[in-house]
């Protein structure tokens, strides 16, 4: 039997835009730093109300 390795929530932690870890968007499976999401979130459907 071969052992691995487990890793628990590793690699998901950063933006998949920009790879900073910092103030990350996890909501929805979006996985965005909020400077990203700031910039592409009205071509993804999200609309500023205020």
């Amino acid at each position: 039997m071969v052992e691995t390795k487990k890793t628990f929530g590793r690699g998901a932690n950063e933006c998949k835009r920009c790879g900073r870890k910092q103030g990350l968007v996890r909501k929805y499976g979006i996985y965005l730093c909020r400077h990203c999401f700031r910039d592409i979130a009205h071509e993804m459907g999200f609309e500023k109300y205020s």
